[in-house]
Parts: C-alpha cells; structure tokens; sequence
C-alpha cells in the first residue's frame, strides 16, 4: 500500500473559496514541499489509500488551507465507519481486508504476475529487499539448518519460504485466512520437499496476540503499520516472549516529514478500502523492547521510491 513520493501536482490551495480550483493560479511566493535528499520513498502499507497516484504540492503558502483540507477529508470518521461495517477496531478492520480486496491486491503485489502498475512493482521491490535484508542477518550468524522461527504475518509466504529451502523449521502464520492458503499453496510448488533437509512450513491462521509456542527466532515483517503504537507496544512483548534468541521486526518508521506525506495521501484515499497505516518512531519500538529485557543489536533501512521500512534485529539483554 503506498502513495507517490514526489509532490508534485496542478492542484493548488488558494483562499477566498472556493479551496480547490480546478485551474491554476498564480501565487505570490509558491512554495514547494521537497523530499529529503536522503529519503526518496514513502510507508510500505500506504498502497491501498493512494494507488500511482501523484501527491499534490501545496501552493499559496496556505498551511491553513492544508489543515481544513485534511479536516474536511476526516480519515479518522472514514476508518471508524469502516470499523463499524465490520464490527470491531483495527484487527478486525486488518482481517476483513486481506480476506478480501487487499488479498487480491497483495498477492498480486507479492508474486510475479506483470499484471501490476509502476507503484506495486516499486512496492514488490521494496518487499523483497526487506526479506533479503531479513535473511542476510538470519544466515550472518550461521546456516538455519534445524533452526525453528516463527513468521508472524507470513502474508503469502514470501520468507517463509526462502526460509524453509535454508532448512528452517518454520511456523508461518496470519490473520487472513486467504492468505496462509496461498502461502501454503505457494511452499507446496516452490519447495522441493524431497530434498533433505526441507520441511514444509506449518501455516496457521491467527492473529499476533494468539500465537504462542517458543522459537529460536520470531519475525514479524511490515505488520506493526497496521497497529497504534499503544497495541503494538502489546504486540512486540507478546512476540519477545516467544524468542529465545532473535527477534526482527519491519515497520514504517515515524518521522516529520513521513507524517506530512501520510497526511496528504489521507486526503486521497483510493478506489478501493484500505486499512489505517500507523507509522511507529524507532524509539518507541526501542523502549517497548527494553521494557521486556531485549535490545536492538542491528538495524537497517529498505527504500525505494514508493516504500520505505526500518528493520531491527533484537536480541535479550
């Protein structure tokens, strides 16, 4: 889920009313929102808002017209209405969605057919840089061969698997049931289960909060963007729990500039429903960590044009 990362657009903010104008005007000192040099790419889950399209720059140096544009846009009324239709909070709202529109979209996004447009081929880039990213610090420490680890949010299996041919002892799970079965109808072609060593991964439906057993390893890629830092402090002290030895998390990280370009997306939202994004500092990922006696030993940033994701290695304390 992602929005274009360059603001640049014919709409402008102008006063007096009316606030958008379909034709250009001429403002007096235009200003434009530029990205950092740095920072070329916007939150990985922010697809389903805004599909290819292009965020606007902000002319007229109205930064009050912004604010009554993002409050006439009232996201948070549209999410609420959306967690009413299927009666519950953001877990829910997650679970009603990859069973449904975004299973369509995802799976599209995650596998390898051409039917997909310039932002979800930037998004499938940028997902699978994380994944190798992921198992480059797996196999820094040595082979995974018997290793048992847990994929909390396996999506459509696109690490469990790799882990699997390394000889990993893998438990993948997610919310949306359509998506454990096309993971697992996914491992069953792509694994060569009469190789020695390769064991299909158990796939299961559940949501983080459920899942128990004990790992060597937990990973839980590009889910907490899905959750408010108040639940998701819940869900890394559920998932730590569950490790012994390592735990890597994914998530879209929260900064100024991120927020802005989150925000203006809200104002577009795209054809279909999407989830709320939750963007999540690194420092309050740190001290939910700290707070249960594990500390980040390694981190890493995936970008690409239309996603981005901060991604820790934690070990105990």
């Amino acid at each position: 889920m992602a929005f274009a990362a360059s603001l640049s657009s014919p709409l402008h903010f102008r006063n007096p009313n009316p606030l958008f104008s379909p034709k250009p005007t001429k403002p007096s000192k235009p200003f434009t929102l530029k990205p950092l040099p740095a920072v070329p790419a916007v939150p990985p889950s922010l697809a389903s808002d805004v599909d290819s399209a292009t965020i606007a720059a902000i002319g007229g140096g109205s930064v009050a017209a912004l604010a009554a544009a993002l409050s006439l846009a009232d996201p948070e009324r549209r999410r609420k209405l959306q967690a009413e239709e299927v009666g519950g909070g953001d877990k829910e709202v997650v679970k009603d969605y990859f069973n449904k529109s975004g299973f369509e979209r995802w799976k599209k996004i995650y596998g390898e057919t051409d039917d997909v447009n310039t932002v979800q081929r930037d998004i499938r880039l940028g997902h699978s840089k994380t994944v190798e990213n992921v198992m480059k610090m797996l196999l820094d420490e040595g082979p995974l061969a018997g290793v048992t680890v847990c994929d909390a949010g396996c999506g459509t299996g696109c690490l469990a698997i790799p882990l699997a041919k390394e000889g990993a002892v893998v438990t993948a799970s997610d919310i949306s049931a359509a998506m454990v079965a096309e993971a697992e109808k996914q491992a069953r072609e792509q694994l060569d289960l009469g190789k020695e060593g390769v064991i299909l991964p158990k796939f299961e439906v559940s949501d983080l909060e459920s899942l128990g057993g004990k790992y060597d390893t937990v990973v839980c890629l590009d889910v907490l963007i899905h959750y408010p830092q108040s639940k998701a402090d819940g869900m890394i002290a559920h998932l730590a729990s569950l490790a012994e030895n390592r735990l890597l998390l994914s998530f879209a990280p929260k900064t100024l500039y991120y927020d802005i370009l989150k925000r203006i997306g809200e104002l577009f939202p795209g054809p279909s429903k999407a989830t709320r994004a939750y963007l999540h500092s690194e420092a309050d990922v740190e001290r939910a960590l700290k707070k249960v006696g594990w500390r980040i030993r390694k981190r890493g940033l995936t970008t690409t044009q239309f996603y981005f994701s901060r991604l820790v290695e934690a070990v105990p304390m």
